[in-house]
């Protein structure tokens, strides 16, 4: 069998390449790519692309399957997703131990599993407290998404806080109470040795993956809170230990590197948007083809108004 994948060939440009596909070997499976995201994690390989660098990407498949190999028993046919790299492709292989089967009911156009799980894991390991008061700072894909689960969460009220307008609106319609750039927050928002105990939040959720907001959510949480690095950070960050250790912060880091950890929280995540606990598909702004995935990192790396999740669609469902 033959199929296209997307290969990065300079920076910020890339080309389908026609390649031979292998048979999936054991606890592997083979997929039909539908749809997958465009993550702002590869936008510095797609940018900086060079000989020492990964030529594919794609990590935020759904698609159906195909073949399967010894030992996995999965029903061809099935609707799936996880972390599952490359697949910029139309056709890919996975480990079964990285695949969640997409529950009935679901869009396949409205899912994307593995960014879903990454922030359902994120807020698993992050203690919110019954009736908490919670912020988010950064208002893309994964802090709209983390603002849908925390409203499931038993919490009293939730601030969101991105500079730019549309993001807000965006927070308003997935559950914040109030949305807010950083410079518009009320004094009572911030916490130093001198603040009443009633200032500040009780968990801060920094999903910018920037100095500034990482320096923002130190200022924010109030002593004895919590404080989720949820942002991907990329380059070197400073952070102010001295008021992280004064407030006696539980500081967490966010992200997730254990592929059972992920698949359970994956799993879960879908389990939400099943029941219409969370909307996610919502958050997906811009589709593009497979044909135009240079076109689909250049408006992840401009934001062009309104811009939340892109999308990449490679194949069509099975009748």
């Amino acid at each position: 069998m033959k199929a296209r994948s997307y290969h990065i060939t300079a920076p910020s440009r890339g080309q389908l390449i026609e390649h031979e596909i292998r048979d999936p070997g054991p606890g592997q499976l083979l997929l039909r790519v539908l749809s997958n995201g465009v993550c702002a994690s590869d936008l510095p390989t797609w940018t900086q692309a060079s000989r020492t660098t990964p030529l594919l990407l794609g990590h935020e498949p759904v698609g159906e399957v195909i073949a399967t190999g010894p030992g996995v028993q999965v029903p061809l046919g099935t609707l799936v997703g996880g972390r599952i790299f490359p697949s910029y492709a139309e056709v890919a292989v996975a480990d079964f131990e990285d695949v969640v089967v997409i529950p009935p009911g679901i869009d396949p156009a409205a899912v994307l599993p593995e960014p879903l799980g990454c922030v359902a894991e994120g807020l698993r390991r992050t203690p919110v407290p019954l009736g908490a008061h919670v912020a988010v700072i950064g208002l893309g894909f994964m802090g709209l998404v983390m603002l849908q689960l925390l409203r499931n969460a038993g919490v009293a009220s939730l601030m969101a806080i991105d500079p730019r307008a549309d993001a807000r609106d965006a927070a308003i319609a997935s559950g914040a109470d109030d949305a807010r750039p950083a410079d518009q927050l009320s004094v009572t928002s911030f916490v130093d040795e001198d603040s009443p105990p009633d200032h500040g939040f009780d968990v801060v959720v920094e999903a910018s993956g920037s100095q500034p907001g990482l320096d923002l959510a130190t200022r924010l949480v109030r002593p004895h809170g919590a404080l989720s690095i949820l942002g991907f950070h990329q380059t070197n960050r400073q952070i102010d230990l001295r008021t992280w250790n004064w407030k006696a912060l539980d500081v967490v880091n966010a992200h997730v590197r254990d592929r059972a950890l992920l698949k359970a929280s994956t799993v879960a995540a879908l389990e939400l948007q099943a029941a219409g606990r969370i909307d996610p598909g919502r958050l997906i702004t811009h589709r593009f083809p497979m044909e135009s995935v240079d076109e689909a990192f250049a408006a992840l790396a401009s934001k062009p108004a309104g811009f939340i999740k892109a999308v990449i669609d490679i194949g069509s469902p099975s009748a």
